[in-house]
């Protein structure tokens, strides 16, 4: 007697059978449905068809305007590569390391080039490299690390380079379009885009020195590798020294910084003449710590002088230092502004007299005895 279920289900060889054919069915499917295009192209074979090219039309304003500028500002900018001299301790042989590539631009005819100081520091040797793809052995004319900048000299022959135009960074304004040239990562000769972010930011000093002030700061993609190319305005001007970058990463994040132009024409300048940069100066001699601990004494701020050098601009101007008398220590003149500026430290008043040159008239505010006065002091050479 044949298997029956009492509820009426199918008996299991059934219920396989029926399993094995869907399952079956559902492969072929697959199977079919994977080799479908391939049945359709033997039975219907296709032709490429070709297809026409979409007419662009003119190109918009501010595209023609950059790719102008770039075009324009190309050939004045520098790619720079470093190396540095190595002894072997075992053969006593010299070799030559790559150190790292940076960027810079043709300054004038006479073949100047800028970048930025830490670009060719502690480097034995530069090698610039021109838009044309020439190459020169650079020599290094002088540098102020306090503005991040350097001079170097290339011999072009009589093919020269032409020099960047030379614009002002005192007009400038947040919002303000700006084009960045350099060579970040060694992709040499790149363009990026931004706008002025800020103005008159602030940077400090390597080992304690002076703040580099009144930095642009711009959202152009800047990298490393960009340091020392120009930053350059929509008229294709020189504004400012692409320097450095603020970034967790060490890539852009939108937040890059460049030296001024206003401040490189005071300091290349004097470079290329003398081959260092001579600060203005009042002739007095300061000290960081000790001022910050006597600002804390007194809860006065400002600059105090420590000591007048005796024929200096200060002693003609009549500042005193600091006194021994029969009562102590008396604290010497505190300079608490100067041109009206208020300053609040040794950098500060450095970065203050740093807008000026050597033979300059300053008005200073100092504070004696609790009695303010203005002195006015011609700024001489710094030592």
């Amino acid at each position: 007697m044949a298997y029956q279920d009492p509820y009426g289900r199918p008996a299991p060889d059934h219920f396989l059978r029926r399993w094995l054919v869907i399952t079956a069915c559902i492969a072929a499917l697959m199977l079919l449905w994977q080799f479908l295009p391939a049945i359709e192209e033997w039975f219907s074979p296709r032709e490429a068809s070709e297809r026409t090219v979409t007419p662009r039309g003119d190109l918009a304003a501010d595209e023609r305007s950059t790719i102008e500028l770039f075009e324009k500002s190309r050939d004045s900018v520098v790619y720079i590569s470093t190396a540095q001299l190595v002894r072997d301790v075992w053969t006593r042989n010299v070799f030559s390391v790559p150190r790292g590539t940076g960027s810079g631009f043709i300054w004038d005819d006479a073949g100047y080039v800028v970048t930025n100081f830490h670009v060719i520091q502690d480097a034995s040797q530069a090698t610039v490299k021109l838009a044309d793809g020439r190459d020169y052995q650079a020599a290094l004319v002088g540098a102020s690390p306090a503005h991040d900048i350097a001079v170097l000299k290339i011999g072009v022959g009589f093919k020269r380079p032409p020099a960047v135009p030379v614009g002002t960074s005192t007009d400038l304004k947040v919002g303000q379009k700006v084009f960045a040239i350099g060579n970040p990562f060694g992709l040499d000769w790149t363009l990026t885009t931004g706008i002025i972010s800020a103005l008159d930011r602030s940077l400090p000093g390597d080992a304690g020195g002076p703040a580099i002030k009144h930095l642009i700061q711009t959202d152009a993609a800047i990298n490393p590798g960009n340091s020392g190319g120009p930053l350059l305005d929509s008229a294709g001007r020189l504004i400012g020294i692409n320097t450095a970058i603020y970034s967790p990463s060490g890539a852009s994040a939108g937040i890059g910084f460049a030296v001024p132009v206003d401040t490189v024409m005071r300091v290349v300048p004097q470079l290329i003449k003398t081959g260092k940069y001579v600060r203005p100066a009042l002739g007095i001699e300061v000290d960081e710590q000790l001022n910050a601990r006597l600002q804390m004494v007194t809860g006065r701020r400002g600059v105090f002088v420590l000591l007048v050098q005796p024929g200096s601009a200060a002693q003609r101007a009549g500042l005193v230092g600091i006194r021994a008398t029969q009562e102590g220590i008396v604290p010497g003149d505190l300079i608490t502004a100067v041109d009206g500026k208020s300053i609040d430290g040794v950098a500060g008043l450095l970065a203050q007299l740093d807008d000026h040159r050597v033979g300059d008239i300053v008005v200073l505010s100092v504070e004696r005895e609790g009695k303010v006065r203005e002195v006015r002091i011609e700024l001489q050479p710094g030592i």
